[in-house]
């Protein structure tokens, strides 16, 4: 796997382009992912009943097995945007379906995905749209810096892109996975304000496809937040170039760790942006009854405010930090609890255990990642969460977002 955006692999069957079309004032707000053939594509997308447009879109051509593009707006979320949203979003597939018409035949809208970002309850400019979609198509390369353009046009508060892939053999033939991603505040457990489009040449088997990229998100951007708002506009979706094909037991293992790898990368990079973030804060739940009740517990300690404001100022209040685990709504054990921050126990067997605050707090300030280690009993259940602290340029940043 590569970290390095320089380094991306990309597979083959693929296009990208990332352009400025003037959504918003001056950065990329426009992208594209096209495939050069029919590809097979899956979609996961928000659990919120206030939904964008894209998004019943997207649920009505999920899963395809002739998706040939994905065009992504940034600035604009053309969420509660009523039936003139509707349109506007089927009016951006169609454009480019129009600009990958062959001499073979037409692209038909519903072989087109729509992602939108942004602020919620804006009318798309659609004379930017009508002229920006084919401007793009008309720059679509199949190369590295091309998916990097493509991948800077979908963020929003982001400092940075989002990227990786990996690579991975199976029955001696090389396969890819790239993805890109974008998403800095609205994140909330169950997906959030985020985006992730992953393109692959591996061959799935349709009737599998839906089921790996699920468990993908589920184990990895499902395990994210940043404040806990779930977002109208979220998605993932998985495209592969590779065509259909019945996988084996050991094939489908290979892809299903791949792709699982590479989200947990991109996941991790979503709160580590966090929008005011000065620290990750990455939680680990041992000791439970069940996977479930872990996650519930690790869930509840990343979406406390009093935990996030004391990781933020590095201060050692573990007390924050049980008590988050003792609402959580799940059996645990007291006299069995046991708390370690970045390795150095706090808490033991109910009580606190002596340990210098002053060292505690100057090893959570020079360390980037807060590591939280809580284990609530002797289950087999653990589970893990990343998320961001809680700085005042959070509250600055979005108390100002549309000001």
């Amino acid at each position: 796997m590569t970290h390095d955006p320089a380094g991306i692999q990309l597979p083959t069957g693929f296009r990208f382009a990332g352009i400025h079309c003037g959504i918003k004032p001056e950065k990329p707000d426009l992208s594209l992912i096209v495939a050069d053939k029919p590809a097979i594509g899956f979609g996961v997308f928000t659990q919120n009943l206030v939904r964008a447009a894209c998004i019943d879109w997207n649920r009505s051509i999920f899963p395809s097995r002739n998706l040939r593009g994905v065009v992504i707006n940034s600035g604009n979320a053309n969420a509660c945007t009523g039936e003139l949203g509707q349109e506007n979003n089927r009016r951006m597939a169609a454009l480019l379906a129009s600009e990958l018409a062959q001499p073979a035949g037409p692209v038909d809208p519903p072989s087109v995905a729509v992602l939108s970002t942004g602020v919620i309850g804006r009318q798309l400019p659609m004379a930017r749209l009508e002229t920006g979609i084919p401007r793009a198509a008309r720059e679509l390369r199949d190369d590295v810096v091309a998916f990097l353009q493509a991948a800077q046009g979908i963020l929003t508060t982001d400092h940075a892109r989002k990227v990786g892939s990996i690579a991975f053999q199976v029955a001696g033939a090389t396969y890819r996975i790239a993805a890109m991603a974008k998403g800095a505040g609205m994140i909330g457990p169950n997906m959030a304000t985020m985006l992730g489009v992953i393109v692959t040449d591996f061959p799935l088997a349709f009737a599998s496809g839906q089921m790996l990229l699920q468990r993908a998100v589920d184990r990895t951007f499902n395990r994210i937040s940043v404040e806990g708002h779930m977002s109208t506009n979220d998605a993932v979706l998985l495209l592969s170039s590779g065509g259909e094909q019945s996988l084996s037991a050991d094939a489908e293992q290979r892809f299903d760790e791949s792709l699982g790898d590479l989200c947990l990368q991109l996941a991790k990079k979503i709160p580590a942006d966090g929008e005011g973030a000065s620290h990750l804060i990455h939680i680990r739940v041992t000791g439970a009854a069940s996977n479930q009740d872990a996650d519930r517990i690790a869930r509840t300690i990343a979406l406390s405010n009093l935990v996030k404001t004391a990781v933020a100022g590095a201060d050692p209040n573990w007390g924050r930090i049980v008590s988050a685990a003792g609402y959580a709504g799940v059996p645990l054990a007291v006299d069995q609890m046991r708390l370690a921050v970045n390795g150095i126990l706090l808490f033991e067997r109910g009580q606190p255990v002596p340990f210098s605050e002053r060292e505690v707090s100057q090893v959570i300030r020079n360390a980037f990642e807060t590591e939280i280690d809580l284990t609530v009993g002797t289950g087999v259940g653990d589970a893990e969460h990343w998320t961001s602290d809680l700085t005042a340029d959070y509250v600055k940043l979005n108390a100002e977002y549309t000001t």
